[in-house]
Order: structure tokens, then sequence, then C-alpha cells
């Protein structure tokens, strides 16, 4: 392989993954770090660190590279992986960017234009359009990017406008973009997603994944196979097309939207995965090495493959395991499972910030067998062990033992079913009872799974029956005050917004008030609790 040395444009544990796989084809490695972000475990796990001002300035990083004399630059996820100007940067400078052509991330990196070119190549999509056409309820997505960024389920007029400066507040400060758009909301899908590889000469299927439990649009459990044989090949076909009609080369993603044996395309991410080892253990391929292969130059090795056996992978966030909120600390204590497959981004005296996304760690457990499977991961859940940081550790191994998602029962809408570590049913319901019975209604719509902006509303309502007080329920930064010290609010208004590792939170009034003060400023950081609005509860 020419390449000698590779820089990684990123931080975490795919920073260690990548690392990883390079150290193994001999390739030297080099990992960045602006100020505060010195000292994590991407950058010991490198050959060598650059101090750069940001991860998200693109010429940044091609100067690390030519400082250190690394001939290609891989982005891994977030930040700038795909970004169509960095790649586009990163050619112009003499580098090779490990990812997709610049052409084919503009093309497929666009959400809206993305949707023309699957309608265009007989791949079913999603109706899209203006909120009185669509009804509600309906989705506002970022069309830069993803990963639950500037996205937003509208199930009432009156929430549009609000929602639509939220979400591009997010999609802005993510991609560098505010444009949003409108998409009908189906309610109980499923997620599923086809991984893609491609070289200049061909593109190819590597199967399924299945994301349909989420929390605020971000996956926590993925899990392959997930499909019968047949369906399989459809949805495989309609990615590949999609994918040769932008021209595209190296590991991509293709989303869809699931009912029944309907499918939708939903996106293309032109990058890595989060959950990519699921697909490396059922598929035995390392798609890192056939990235770094195909910037090189060369043909990938991968072929169209038979899964073999059942791959499961959960994420491990600094999280609170009810509300979903992020959490930051030092890790006092940290051990991993051994006996299966663990991409870890931080060790035990790790401090976890607000910063930069709370996922630390990945767990992917394979087995002969979809039980098998979730039987070794079950047991590698109970072996980790996690002190002076709050997790989700409790919820990851509620979920992996709940019924419905071991008989493969889940939809999107699952943590609105089955709330975050609420007792199990004995049996779940089945033939008729499965659906909407009593007195022959149809079958309720379900509220949005839960997400922080809920729980920072209950969290806020508990401090206030408590202190009369809004508090603040996560470390974070004030980046709106919508109430000022004399002001007359009602219940559910916004008064601030937070924001915590690139999440926007909104703080509503916990009941009828006048603001009695306000103990911050817009661009204030605030410590998890601290006290941000005093209140008098109307008479």
């Amino acid at each position: 392989m020419a390449i000698e040395k590779l820089l990684v444009a990123n931080r975490g544990e795919i920073a260690v993954r990548i690392f990883r796989t390079a150290r193994e084809l001999g390739i030297g490695t080099v990992a960045v770090a602006p100020p505060d972000d010195r000292g994590a475990l991407h950058t010991r796990a490198a050959d060598e660190t650059v101090a750069i001002s940001s991860y998200l300035d693109s010429e940044e990083h091609i100067r690390a590279a030519k400082e250190r004399g690394a001939g290609a630059i891989h982005p891994g996820y977030g930040f700038l992986a795909e970004n169509p100007d960095f790649a586009e940067a990163v050619g112009a400078a003499g580098l090779l960017f490990v990812g997709p052509r610049p052409e084919a991330l503009r093309l497929g990196g666009d959400k809206l234009e993305a949707k023309r070119i699957a309608a265009a190549a007989d791949v079913p999509v999603v109706p899209a359009g203006e909120p009185d056409e669509l009804g509600y309820p309906l989705m506002i997505k970022a069309a830069a990017g993803g990963g639950g960024r500037g996205m937003r389920v509208v199930r009432d007029p009156a929430e549009l406008e609000d929602a639509v400066k939220a979400a591009k507040r997010e999609a802005k400060a993510a991609f560098g973009d505010d444009r949003v758009f409108f998409e009908r909301y189906v309610e109980r899908p499923r997620h599923v997603e086809i991984q893609l590889l491609g070289d200049p000469e061909r593109v190819i299927s590597l199967g399924e994944r299945e994301c349909s439990i989420q929390r605020r649009h971000q996956k926590v459990l993925e899990e392959s196979p997930a499909l019968d044989s047949g369906l399989r090949h459809e949805m495989s076909a309609a990615a590949v097309r999609f994918a040769e009609q932008i021209g595209y080369s190296s590991a991509g993603t293709a989303e869809f939207m699931v009912d029944g044996r309907d499918f939708y395309f939903l996106e293309l991410n032109g990058r890595i995965q989060v959950e990519h080892p699921v697909t490396e253990l059922v598929a035995d391929v390392d798609l890192v090495a056939e990235q770094l292969r195909i910037a090189d130059g060369g043909p990938m090795e991968a072929g169209n493959t038979v899964l073999q056996g059942h791959a499961v992978e959960v994420r491990l966030y600094a999280e609170d395991p009810r509300s979903f909120l992020p959490q930051a600390g030092r890790l006092e204590r940290l051990r991993l499972p051994r006996g299966i497959r663990v991409d870890a981004g931080v060790e035990e005296g790790d401090e976890v910030g607000v910063a930069y996304d709370p996922l630390f760690a990945t767990l992917i457990a394979h087995g002969p067998t979809r039980d098998e499977a979730f039987a070794r991961l079950r047991d590698a859940l109970a072996e980790t062990e996690v002190a002076g940081v709050t997790t989700n550790l409790p919820f990851l191994r509620w979920l992996v033992s709940h019924p419905a998602v071991l008989q493969g029962r889940t939809t999107t809408a699952f943590l609105t079913d089955y709330p975050p570590l609420s007792e199990p049913p004995l049996r779940l319901p089945e033939g008729p009872w499965e659906g909407a019975w009593r007195l022959n209604l149809p079958t309720p719509p379900p509220h949005s799974p839960p997400d922080v902006d809920e729980a920072a509303h209950l969290a806020g309502a508990a401090a206030g029956a408590e202190a009369s007080a809004l508090t603040a329920p996560m470390p974070g930064t004030v980046i709106q005050v919508l109430a000022a010290e004399g002001d007359r609010i009602a219940h559910r208004q916004p008064v601030l917004v937070l924001e915590a590792m690139k999440m926007e939170t909104p703080l509503v009034a916990p009941f009828d008030a006048t603001v009695k003060a306000v103990h911050v400023a817009e661009g204030d950081r605030v410590a998890r609790n601290a006290v941000l609005v005093e209140l008098d509860p109307a008479q």
C-alpha cells in the first residue's frame, strides 16, 4: 500500500478504531486535538499528535497532515466526514481523502437532491413538501446532514415555527448549513440500512443492519441480519442503483424506512457509521482497510457475501438512563468486557466533557444465532462497570433483556411503547391484540420517543416544585435566554435553551409564573443543577 502515514480528522472511539487497522497495515498514524481535548485516548493511541484549533477547521487538518508528512486523511464520522468542500480541499493539497469523491458527497449529502436522484433511479422515497401539503405529523430534517442533528417531529401547526428555528440552529452548528426540509412522518416504521462499498468499477451491498431502537433520532442498538432474503435483495438492489447514479466509492450507508414489505429511501450517509462493526462481524470484512485500499487507487477485496451468524451492537453513552440527558465527569472506574468486540474512546481516569458527543464506547457481540449473540451481549453488559460518570448502562441491560427486543418486534416507537427502565410485560400481545382493539378504534398515534426536550421539562418541573426555580438538568452552554425579570410566563413556555454535546435542550416553565430573577446570559457555561432562573408561582 502506497499510504505510509495517515491522519485521522476525528476523535473518540472511531479514531482509535481507524488507528488499529492502520497499524495492522503498517501505516503510521497521526492524531489531532484542539486545546480542550489534548490528552484524550485517541491522542495516546496514535504514533504522533498535532495540536489544532478546532475539529471543524478543515485547513487545520490539512496543515497538520503536511506538517507531519501524512499522505492521507481519514475523516471518521461526524465533523467534516461528509463535507465535500473538505474532501476537495484535501485533494487540492495533494493528499488522499479516505472517503467518497467530492461530487458524490455533494449529490448524496444534500437530502433534497438525493431524494430526486433516488426517485429517478426507481428507488421509493418518503413524500416531501410544504407543511400544508403534507399535513401533520411531519418531520423537519436538515438538508446537509444526519445523525439526529436538525431533526424535529411536529404534530401541531402551532409548534412549527419554534421547531423550524431550533432545527435550523442545530443544523447550522453541526453542518454549517441551516437548510431544512419537511417530510411526511410515518409513526411506527422500522429503520433498516444497507451497507455499501464501492470502487471506481463497481458498487456492492454487504447486507443490512436493523437500527429501529432510537432516542432523539439517534440509534442505541443495531443488529444484522434483520431481513428475509427476498426483501434484502430488493433493498440492496435499490441502494446499489442509487449509489451507481452518483458514482459512489468507498464505504457508505443507504438508510431506509420499512413499513411491512414496503420500503422508502431516507438518505445516504457518505461515511463509515458508528455501527459498522456489526457488518464487519457478519460479513467478515474490515471496512476501514477497504476504504484505505480504495483511496489508494486499488480495487476493493470484498465481494457480495453471505452473512455469517448474527451480530448486535449497543452504544455506551454518558447520559442519564431514563431521560437520556448527557452527563459529564471523570471516569473513576471503567471495566469493559472481554470476550466480545469493544471499540472504546476512553480509558479509566479520562474526563468526559460536554463539548463532544456523549458516546464513548460500542459493545458488539457475534454468535452463530441471534439468541446466542444477545446472550453474549447480556453477559458482557453484566460484566461492564462504570463509576464517576452517569451512563446509560442500566438502560442497555434492560434493553437487551426486553421480550419485544428479543422477539425482534421493535419499531422506531419502541421507547414510546416501553419507556426506559419500565417493567417489561410478562407476555407480549398476540394476533388481534397487537393493534388497537378497544371499541374497534383506530391505532392511536404514539408521541415521539422520549428525548431530552421532554426530560428537561420533567427535570425543570421537579426542580421548580421544590425550589421555585429552573435548574440545569445537565452541564452545558446557554445559547438562548427567552425570558427576562418581571415577565409573566405560562406553563411549558420555553424560558431558555441549553446546548450540550451538540444537541439543543429547551427548558420550559414548570408552572404559570412570574420571572423573579435570571442568573445566566447567552454564552454562559453552567454546571448540572445550577440555578438558572428563579420563579414566583402564579397565584
